[in-house]
């Protein structure tokens, strides 16, 4: 057996053991939480220790989006805060509906900025990527919400470019600390104290720095909403990193070569049930990569609803892109997705031919278990898959593994193991060198 990179993690790895009072450091007056390293997580202003006080109904969060939205900060705080039963909704700073994410993620939102002008919230959470903070900043409604929420007390945050490019120049960040993406820190620094931490909070505000802390950033946010043991229990099933910041590693059985001819094709199919942040993240970081992905509903119709009611749509249905040849087929995960691959007689039947010419497949959460052991092509490969299912793969000997690749296969484990999982199909395809790039680039890794 040849181990590549190789590190073993337990079983549910954190279970934000990150955010517990008895792990956080007090230096220079503020407050910072940590694990390993304290200067890259959540940080906590000497203003602000506690959680904020709310009633124990369903709280109310606003998430707004337009075109050019970094898509994996907007569905992973969407989806991590759904998980936590706060209700979000997700309206559009845009004049349409349908949203057109960067990396050509296409998000329907459930709202206008307009249509919830009136409504108070509880937490209002902005997502970055450019130029979707532009036409947040420029939307004249949004500015107004924005501002007479934080006048009110209210809970507010913003992550990647959005403290930079949005709350800097509404005036929204007098006298705090917060921080941003690295490239727009001395633009930070202009409106306010700028500072490194992957995650912050100073008073009423919590601000992150890229794609690669917001799924920190959210579980941040359900502990400021409901506590610290609401916190705990959504993260718990994420399966995050504990060891936030490091370089990514994977387990490696029977290595061979992946190669390709011209741009690497890549078929993500989507569905109804299927879990966002997983797609989403697979799909964005594959594009940073120049990978061709072809993004496929396996429904009757282009749109699915996933499972924590995202809307997102595909560029083609199924059938018509089941006329192509892939060098490679990633599916995400999530219950119900997972069910509708294992019943799409045409999916099953790619997947049996990728696996019988050898080339490249590869599936993550409950789609290991669900989809590619009932059909027999976890036949003789080692495999990992979210950890209540694995119990459902026959060989369960590398099911501790965050990342498995073996031979033409790689499995992963869930929505916290996704960013390792897609840069690792970015190393096989293109060499460590880019993967690692676009690790910092994310601040998956510290740049």
């Amino acid at each position: 057996m040849a181990l590549r990179h190789l590190r073993f993690f337990p079983r549910n790895t954190l279970t934000l053991t990150n955010f517990t009072p008895k792990h956080i450091h007090i230096h220079n007056n503020t407050l910072t939480n940590f694990t390993h390293k304290p200067k890259h997580n959540l940080s906590l202003s000497s203003s602000s220790t506690t959680t904020m006080a709310f009633s124990s109904e369903a709280r109310k969060v606003f998430v707004p989006i337009a075109d050019g939205t970094e898509p994996m900060e907007a569905v992973i705080t969407v989806d991590v805060l759904r998980r936590s039963g706060a209700d979000v909704t997700v309206a559009s700073a845009a004049n349409h509906l349908s949203l057109q994410a960067l990396h050509g993620v296409k998000i329907l939102a459930d709202a206008s900025v307009s249509d919830i002008a009136d409504t108070v919230f509880d937490l209002i959470a902005l997502p970055g990527g450019i130029p979707g903070v532009e036409n947040l900043r420029d939307c004249g409604v949004l500015e107004g919400l924005v501002k007479k929420h934080v006048e009110d007390g209210r809970l507010y945050a913003a992550v990647c470019a959005a403290p930079a490019v949005v709350l800097g120049p509404w005036g929204l960040l007098k006298g705090l600390k917060a921080t941003c993406h690295p490239s727009l820190m001395e633009k930070l620094a202009s409106y306010t104290t700028a500072v490194e931490s992957r995650v912050q909070l100073d008073g009423r505000v919590v601000t992150s720095r890229a794609p690669g802390t917001t799924m920190e950033f959210a579980v941040a946010l359900v502990e400021q909403l409901y506590g610290k043991e609401k916190a705990d229990e959504v993260a718990g099933p994420l399966v995050m990193r504990a060891n936030h910041g490091d370089e990514y590693t994977f387990t490696e059985v029977n290595p061979v070569q992946w190669t390709f001819e011209n741009s690497p094709k890549i078929l993500v199919p989507i569905a109804n049930g299927m879990e966002e942040m997983e797609a989403v993240i697979i799909i964005d970081i594959l594009r940073r990569a120049k990978a061709n992905v072809v993004v496929a509903s396996v429904e009757d119709k282009l749109q699915i609803v996933a499972s924590r009611k995202v809307k997102l749509e595909a560029d083609m249905l199924l059938t018509e892109a089941a006329k192509l040849s892939y060098d490679i087929i990633v599916l995400p995960g999530g219950l119900g997705g997972a069910q509708a691959f294992a019943n799409s007689e045409t999916l099953v039947s790619l997947l049996k031919k990728q696996r019988e010419s050898n080339r490249y497949y590869g599936a993550i959460c409950a789609s290991p278990a669900l989809v590619l052991e009932p059909h027999g092509l976890l036949k003789g490969k080692k495999a990992t898959a979210f950890p209540a299912l694995c119990n459902k793969l026959s060989d369960q000997s590398e099911v501790e593994n965050r990342v498995v690749v073996d031979g033409n296969l790689i499995t992963s484990r869930g929505p916290g193991t996704s960013i390792e999982f897609a840069l690792v199909i970015v190393e096989k395809l293109f060499g460590r060198n880019l993967a690692l790039e676009i690790a910092k680039a994310t601040v998956f890794t510290r740049p």
